[in-house]
């Protein structure tokens, strides 16, 4: 019963997951998502798209790295991707994060866990690679559903859209570097960036 338990405690722990906000909006632009519907939107994306998989992507690693890649969250907060200062200073708050929530683990569930998430965060394996395009594609999709509602409010550009997701796309499945790009010179067309000039500056804030 003790290592049930501490399974318990976990689940209801990532409950808290729920009150985590982030920046994109759903798709009718109502409010904005919360970690835990993204990391359900991810892990269902990587089911419905692992035939763009490259054949040595073990999808049953990604599904799990999708699920957990934001627990970390619940104590360090959302980031805004585009907020490059702002991800630096999260590492240290995400690692400590990560020792307290998987800890709440049994000892090999918890060394699981810490090691698929330090996978996703550096990015070298091809299922962190694969995973990584899902984390970036998710929230893109929604921007371009909800007309760049959020790319308005936060001046973000086109440029900074392209230079920080098409490299992550290309490394992780190529096979969907065309679609991306179809759809980010559509929202281009369309004017659902920002205009950095109305800010002043091309970082958003």
């Amino acid at each position: 019963m003790d290592r049930l338990e501490q399974q318990v405690r976990f689940i209801l722990e990532i409950d808290k997951l729920k009150q985590v906000f982030r920046r994109s909006l759903i798709t009718d632009g109502s409010r904005r998502e919360n970690d835990a519907e993204h990391s359900w939107h991810f892990a269902v994306m990587i089911a419905v798209f692992g035939e763009y998989a490259p054949e040595s992507v073990d999808l049953l690693r990604v599904l799990k790295i999708a699920l957990i890649h934001d627990i970390v969250e619940i104590d360090a907060g959302d980031v805004n991707i585009y907020d490059q200062a702002g991800r630096q200073q999260a590492v240290e708050h995400e690692k400590k994060a990560a020792q307290r929530i998987f800890s709440l683990l049994p000892d090999d569930q918890a060394g699981e866990y810490r090691a698929l998430w330090e996978e996703f965060e550096t990015r070298k394996t091809p299922e962190a690679k694969f995973a990584r395009v899902f984390d970036r594609l998710q929230p893109f999709l929604l921007n371009y559903a909800t007309r760049g509602m959020y790319w308005k409010e936060h001046h973000v550009t086109f440029d900074q859209v392209m230079k920080l997701n098409r490299p992550i796309v290309e490394a992780g499945a190529p096979a969907l570097v065309p679609f991306f790009e179809r759809l980010l010179f559509d929202a281009r067309e369309k004017k659902y960036f920002g205009d950095a000039s109305a800010s002043g500056s091309k970082d958003p804030p």
